[in-house]
């Protein structure tokens, strides 16, 4: 999950490499598996905390990730095949690198797509239900307006490698015991894009895309829950040099609601009685996310009985992210038993018992003992 590394090491933006190093020291004691054996949460900070590091620690990593963010570099850690590391070569290197044995290759020329992006969004309760759109903002990489994503400066373009002919690859033959083999890799000149850039933009530096803070938005589905994961489609990071672009993924947490709670797709609240509303019966008004609803409650309702209203719960989501119907919503009774009584409520209540033939603590005639042993 995309994480701000600075926030993750606990430490300013401006923190010197021995900083960070101290920091990251220190974190890894406290979360390293072997100190907390079965602690997933634990295992993965862990790993969070790691990478981070490992990204903040190199002098270049840390540049790419302060100007791009995560847009600026791969999941495989700073160096080992991030996109930005190295020059155009090394770009498509991460996308095409190797050969086939047997001659073929399925790796097209042309500049790689972008870089997935991911993004967690609170959502409250009510709009998790019934939907909504809200906005996101993410910094990632778009295409150069200078060059219009070209990576070539302006009054000049980009041109065709000589090498491959445009094609991205190279085909080499080889004498082995076994004969022949024609292996193919990406063209060493151009890096498997086909094309080379003789003068870069002096905007992009040749990427064809520079970072910036944008803002989407999004469309909350009605139904969604904590955990499920929206994903938009082109969305994500412009590729370098008008490559294709990545996807966005929108990570959703839900909010608690102060008086409602979800189990599957029904709505499940508390409805609390007193002993006298229970056992004679009472009407009353429940809120519900639609409004209103007037509840009569029989006589003798007894503690945890749920009251069912059909179809008044949250929408049924499919896969094909469409709402088919509605859960239930569900009033259950909790019925209150008082902390402290008047002489006269316990008085009656005690004639009650008297008269149901049950047996109550005389909590009066324990008192009078308790004090004429202190006399």
């Amino acid at each position: 999950m995309s994480t701000d590394f600075y926030e993750l090491l606990e430490v300013a933006r401006d923190a010197s490499p021995e900083q960070i190093k101290r920091a990251y020291r220190k974190l890894a004691r406290e979360l390293h598996p072997d100190k907390n054996p079965g602690n997933k949460e634990a295992e993965e900070r862990f790993k969070q905390v790691s990478r981070a590091y490992e990204v903040l620690s190199d002098a270049e990593s840390r540049a790419r990730y302060d100007q791009f963010g995560e847009a600026g570099i791969s999941g495989n850690g700073a160096g080992a095949g991030d996109p930005f590391a190295g020059g155009f070569g090394d770009i498509i290197n991460a996308f095409f690198g190797g050969g086939s044995p047997f001659g073929a290759s399925s790796a097209p020329a042309g500049p790689p797509r972008g870089q997935d992006l991911e993004v967690v969004v609170d959502v409250p309760f009510e709009e998790a239900v019934f939907g909504s759109e809200r906005e996101v903002r993410v910094r990632t990489a778009v295409r150069c307006d200078e060059c219009d994503g070209s990576g070539a400066a302006r009054g000049t373009s980009v041109q065709t490698c000589p090498t491959c002919s445009g094609s991205g690859r190279e085909r080499r033959v080889r004498q082995s015991m076994l004969g022949q083999m024609v292996t193919t890799t990406a063209c060493g000149r151009c890096g498997g894009a086909g094309q080379i850039i003789a003068t870069p933009c002096g905007v992009c530096r040749g990427e064809g895309r520079v970072a910036k803070e944008v803002a989407i938005k999004v469309e909350i589905p009605a139904g969604i829950d904590t955990g499920q994961t929206l994903r938009l489609t082109g969305r994500g990071a412009v590729g370098p040099r008008g490559g294709d672009q990545g996807d966005l993924y929108v990570h959703l947490r839900v909010a608690a609601h102060e008086h409602w709670r979800r189990e599957e797709f029904d709505l499940v609240t508390d409805v609390s009685l007193s002993f006298a509303q229970a056992a004679l019966g009472t009407e009353l008004d429940l809120e519900t996310l639609d409004g209103v609803e007037h509840l009569v409650v029989p006589a003798g309702v007894q503690h945890g009985h749920e009251f069912t209203l059909r179809g008044r719960g949250v929408p049924r989501l499919t896969s094909s992210g469409r709402a088919r119907g509605r859960g239930d919503l569900r009033a259950r009774v909790v019925i209150e038993v008082p902390t402290k009584l008047t002489s006269q409520e316990r008085e009656l209540l005690r004639k009650l018992a008297e008269l149901r033939g049950e047996t109550v603590t005389n909590d009066e005639g324990l008192v009078a003992k308790i004090k004429s042993a202190f006399s």
